[in-house]
C-alpha cells in the first residue's frame, strides 16, 4: 500500500503567516510545493478483494496454478506439462482440472495439496482440484518450453507424437541431454519414474532418464 506523509496542518498555518508575499507566485509559494490532499492509496488485487472483477480473479488463479511445479520433475510446471487442463472461478471460489500423466500417479497427492496451499495462499475462500482421465495424457501436451527445461535438467523429452491409429512409429536413437551423442541404449524400459526409461551414452558414457512418448 503506498501512504503519504502529510504536515501538520497547525505547522502549514505558521509557515503560510510567515510569508504571505510567497503566496499567489506560481513555483514559489505554498501552494505550488505542499498540498494537504492525499493521493489515492494504491491496493493491490486479490481474489478476495471486491476491486477484483472475474477476469481478474480468472487470470490470477490460472497463473498461480500454472506455476505449481511437479513434485517427480521439479523443473516442470504442471502447465510444462500439459497436465493443467483447466481453470474455473466464480467468486472467490475455483475448481482446477488436472489429468495425471498415468492413473495411478504417486505425485497427484502432492500435486493436488500444492494447488490447494497456493490458490488458498493467493485469496481463494475455496478450491477444489478435479481429476480426469479423459482424454488420457499424453507426452503431445508437453510444452516446447518443458521439453527444453527437460534437456536443461539431464533428462531426454520424449521425440515424436503418440500413436493414435495406424503404423506406430519406432525411434531410432534418443539424443544424449549431455553430450548430443545418437549413440545411447535402452538400458531399463523404466527409469526414477513409470514415466521415464533408464538409457546409457555410449559417447560420454552417462547414464540419464528418457521421457517416453506416450
Amino acid at each position: 500500500m503506498v501512504t503519504s506523509a502529510v504536515p501538520y496542518a497547525g505547522s502549514l498555518a505558521r509557515e503560510s503567516a510567515q510569508a504571505p508575499e510567497r503566496r499567489g507566485r506560481p513555483g514559489v509559494g505554498l501552494s505550488s510545493s505542499l498540498s494537504t490532499e492525499r493521493p489515492e492509496e494504491a491496493t493491490e488485487v486479490s481474489a478476495g478483494t471486491d476491486s477484483a472483477t472475474d477476469a481478474d480473479r480468472g487470470a490470477l488463479a490460472r497463473g498461480v496454478a500454472a506455476s505449481v511445479t511437479d513434485p517427480e520433475v521439479p523443473v516442470l510446471t504442471i502447465e510444462d506439462l500439459g497436465i493443467l487442463r483447466g481453470v474455473d472461478v466464480e467468486g472467490d471460489r475455483v475448481a482446477v482440472t488436472i489429468t495425471p500423466t498415468y492413473s495411478g500417479c504417486p505425485a497427484v497427492d502432492t500435486i493436488r495439496d500444492d494447488l490447494v496451499l497456493a490458490l488458498s495462499a493467493a485469496g481463494f475462500a475455496e478450491v477444489e482440484v478435479r481429476l480426469t482421465l479423459a482424454p488420457a495424457w499424453t507426452t503431445d501436451w508437453m510444452t516446447d518450453a518443458g521439453k527444453q527445461k527437460l534437456t536443461e535438467y539431464g533428462i531426454a523429452p520424449p521425440t515424436g507424437r503418440a500413436a493414435l491409429g495406424g503404423p506406430i512409429r519406432i525411434s531410432l536413437g534418443v539424443k544424449c541431454p549431455r553430450c548430443g551423442s545418437l549413440d545411447t541404449r535402452e538400458v531399463s524400459r523404466f527409469g526414477s519414474t513409470s514415466c521415464k526409461a533408464l538409457y546409457e551414452c555410449r559417447a560420454c558414457l552417462e547414464p540419464f532418464d528418457h521421457f517416453k512418448v506416450h
